[in-house]
């Protein structure tokens, strides 16, 4: 099944005004939907909608009353769709929208809906470097970073999920959707990507008792790791509380910095994730630091060298 992977996630949230504030200063773009919904936007058009948490607009909320009430999913065509539709028509009510997406429950209870993805395509620069040995990537006088350079989010890259039964949600998303494994955590879960994606993931599912069901954290491409850094800083120098990073993880090798939200979720900038293809072979390590992250740095307010034998001095 050609699935792209999430178009928007779906949040009732008790401070409205709060995480409008929120989605702005991490990067996303307001756009209004109606009296009670905002879409916030990322570059592509993927990202996050909100809505007050009685919106009768909102799907029901999970029984943990986790934030996340519904995962939205881009697929390639219309084809898609009805592909879709006739697998989850065997064991499970289907209800087909006037726009012509499709909505149904997973095994877990999750609400999911699927659509033609509304992903605009991007033309933009990847972050260059300038390596002894490589050709230069930036010409003489082309400056790598700049105190106003943009710093936006490029688009909704993954969801992470805290589940109770491992096996069946893995089963429904390889078995039924098509997604395939492509590393493990052993004692958290696996990274799964679906078909029409060759991001090293777009969901990771971590084994949580049922009471705690639900989103664990969403994040967005960034065009590279200085482009995440600087997001990451001016975000924090917004008031904002890091939550962990900037590092970079092993599996994925994507760089990360996540944040605290409003949201119930926290937000991740993430970058310049591993692309893998179908004869890639998954990996497993067991959970822990060493296979959370390759290293990891801490946020600090800027410094200076004063000279002398303590500051010491360079650049």
């Amino acid at each position: 099944m050609r699935i792209i992977g999430p178009d928007y996630l779906v949040f009732g949230v008790d401070d409205l005004e709060g995480s409008k504030t929120y989605l702005e200063d991490f990067g996303l773009k307001p756009v209004q939907l109606d009296d009670t919904g905002w879409l916030y936007e990322a570059l592509d058009g993927t990202g996050v909608i909100i809505r007050p948490k009685a919106d009768p607009k909102l799907p029901a909320p999970l029984e943990t009353k986790n934030m996340l009430r519904q995962q939205i999913y881009g697929v390639e065509d219309a084809s898609v769709l009805n592909e879709i539709e006739a697998e989850m028509s065997k064991d499970r009510r289907v209800t087909r929208l006037s726009d012509g997406g499709i909505e149904f429950k997973d095994d877990l209870g999750f609400e999911l809906r699927f659509q033609v993805t509304i992903r605009r395509e991007l033309s933009m620069p990847a972050e260059k470097i300038n390596a002894p040995g490589a050709p230069a990537q930036r010409a003489p006088n082309e400056l790598g970073v700049t105190d106003d350079m943009a710093a936006l989010p490029r688009s909704l890259s993954h969801v992470v999920l805290f589940v109770p039964d491992m096996d069946k949600v893995v089963s429904f998303f390889c078995d039924r959707l098509g997604f395939v494994v492509t590393d493990v955590l052993t004692g958290a879960g696996p990274f799964l990507r679906p078909q029409a994606n060759d991001d090293h993931h777009t969901h990771f599912f971590i084994r949580t008792p049922a009471y705690m069901q639900g989103c664990e954290h969403l994040a967005f491409h960034m065009g590279g790791p200085t482009e995440l850094m600087v997001a990451g800083d001016r975000f924090v120098r917004k008031g904002y509380q890091s939550f962990w990073g900037p590092g970079r993880h092993k599996f994925g090798s994507n760089w990360f910095w996540y944040f605290n939200s409003p949201l119930g979720v926290h937000f991740e900038y993430d970058a310049d994730m591993d692309k893998h293809d179908d004869s890639w072979v998954a990996r497993e390590a067991p959970n822990g630091p060493e296979a959370s992250q390759i290293f990891l740095l801490q946020w600090r307010e800027k410094w200076a060298p004063s000279g002398g034998p303590e500051g010491g001095s360079g650049a």
